[in-house]
């Protein structure tokens, strides 16, 4: 027998191999699921009660690793940190983004506290004006601007609580940081670390153990170090963060209602699952 080229796998292909390593392998006689047969990535196997499954071949195993690990290698320590971070705040049932890029208001007043940014005065609901009103020149005045400068803030994690409150949603953002070098140059910058805090209650770095000491950060900053391996490690607080109260700016539930809350490749693969499972019982009901 001639040697067999190694197929060309798409994404869609390799999520296909994930999910039936995760699960038991049930067939949904599709496309790809051929695809994956046919280049004997994927084998069936009959139960004693003749079920059909689906199981990993050893090659198909080895592709699946392979994968992983160009995965891994593409990805920048930096990279894996944030998704080691998003990953231990969604497990602990906050909503997660990364790379958002958010307006923020900065006063250049380090010691002004960020809820004092957030006030300004409605105006008045102008459905219940009349003609009469606004030919008279009662038009309301807009609200003054508020002092200060905006610029744009990309925090590198952000999170709120799960909850329909909004008292209760404690926006927090989580900086992160592999080197000393580039942990030292962001607190070079007050403005940029100003604009981190008006954007939530609560502002933390989080960098690997042993690169710097908590007395070295802004005490009003929470401290997170991760010990070991930056995919795996232990994430450890050092010293919580200084809360204030206050309510998401506009301009972030703006950039919110755009985006799509961060997920692990599990709940992706898991959703995914559900839909495909949901379209072949729509399928069967049909026929």
């Amino acid at each position: 027998m001639s040697d067999v080229q190694p197929p060309v796998l798409s994404r869609t292909h390799l999520s296909r191999l994930m999910k039936v390593w995760r699960s038991a392998g049930w067939p949904c006689r599709d496309p790809i699921e051929l695809d994956l047969l046919a280049a004997g990535l994927l084998e069936l196997a009959a139960s004693a009660h003749g079920h059909e499954t689906l199981k990993l071949t050893p090659q198909g195993f080895d592709v699946l690793v392979a994968s992983r690990q160009r995965n891994l290698r593409a990805m920048s320590r930096h990279e894996r940190l944030v998704q080691r971070v998003a990953r231990q705040l969604n497990q602990g049932g906050r909503l997660v983004w990364t790379e958002l890029s958010l307006r923020a208001l900065v006063k250049g007043d380090a010691d002004a506290p960020p809820a004092a940014l957030q006030t300004s005065e409605a105006l008045p609901d102008l459905a219940l004006w009349t003609q009469d009103d606004l030919d008279a020149g009662s038009m309301p005045a807009e609200p003054a601007e508020p002092k200060g400068t905006w610029r744009m803030a990309r925090p590198d994690v952000f999170s709120v609580r799960h909850t329909s409150v909004e008292a209760y949603l404690q926006p927090v953002v989580h900086e992160i940081k592999v080197s000393r070098a580039d942990l030292l140059s962001d607190l070079r910058h007050a403005a940029k670390r100003e604009s981190y805090q008006w954007l939530c209650s609560a502002c933390y770095y989080v960098f690997p153990a042993g690169i710097a000491q908590p007395n070295e950060i802004p005490q009003d900053l929470g401290v997170w170090v991760i010990h070991g391996d930056l995919d795996n490690g232990r994430l450890e607080q050092l010293r919580p963060a200084r809360h204030a109260p206050m309510t998401v700016p506009f301009p972030v539930w703006m950039a919110l209602a755009k985006t799509t809350p961060w997920r692990d490749e599990a709940q992706q693969d898991a959703q995914a699952l559900l839909g495909e499972q949901a379209d072949e019982h729509t399928n069967q009901r049909e026929l």
